[in-house]
């Protein structure tokens, strides 16, 4: 396992390799924060929002947590939210969930984890609106690759439904909310077809989405 010293000194190798490449790179990004998408995915350490899309510091607004759900009683999320929109402008939201998700996992399989627990119902709901979808599969690994693209579109309906995203549809600002997984075995993005841009097409999107899944 490396050590803090070596994360260090990596930073330091990291900055000086953009710094050679994009000369004022770091003084143009303090100056003012101008990113064009909002991912909200995973914590899972080896899903590196930015990284896996080739985007630049200060290219895309973040917010991670278990199993990439969005509640509408987690203030967290919900701020962020609020000031990608509100402040930044942002008119792509992305929601990004992952294969071979820990936190998914545990839901299915109703393991007992401590806390976690409570936070994992979100995704225990997801399992029981969709009991019967998920009976269908050939087997478990089937199952739990399902729940983990069910999960994503389910919440790309909560960001929808937010107040935050209602009001600025009501403003007339143009947000898209996409929902997309996330491949750990292969690297790769997939587009779940779950794409809302206004109020009106969560219905019709949300039933083409959760079609393809079955």
């Amino acid at each position: 396992m490396r050590t803090v010293e070596e994360l260090l000194a990596n930073n330091r190798t990291w900055a000086a390799t953009v710094s050679t490449q994009n000369p004022g790179f770091f003084q143009r990004l303090a100056a003012q924060q101008t990113p064009a998408y909002l991912w909200i995915g995973c914590s899972d350490s080896r899903v590196p929002s930015t990284q896996l899309v080739g985007l630049l510091p200060g290219e895309m607004f973040v917010h991670r947590n278990v199993a990439n759900i969005v509640a509408h009683t987690d203030f967290s999320c919900l701020s962020v939210l609020q000031y990608a929109v509100e402040v930044l402008q942002i008119q792509h939201i992305i929601v990004c969930g992952h294969y071979r998700c820990g936190g998914v996992h545990a839901a299915l399989h109703s393991h007992q984890l401590g806390l976690i627990d409570n936070w994992l119902q979100h995704v225990q709901d997801v399992r029981r609106k969709h009991v019967a979808l998920l009976a269908a599969c050939r087997d478990s690994a089937e199952e739990e690759q399902r729940l983990c693209e069910l999960n994503v579109i389910e919440q790309v309906v909560n960001v929808s439904q937010t107040t935050i995203v209602q009001q600025a549809w009501l403003r007339g600002q143009q947000i898209v909310v996409y929902g997309w997984i996330y491949d750990v075995e292969d690297g790769l993005l997939r587009d779940l077809q779950m794409r809302v841009s206004s109020d009106e097409s969560i219905g019709t999107q949300y039933a083409h989405a959760v079609g393809l899944v079955g």
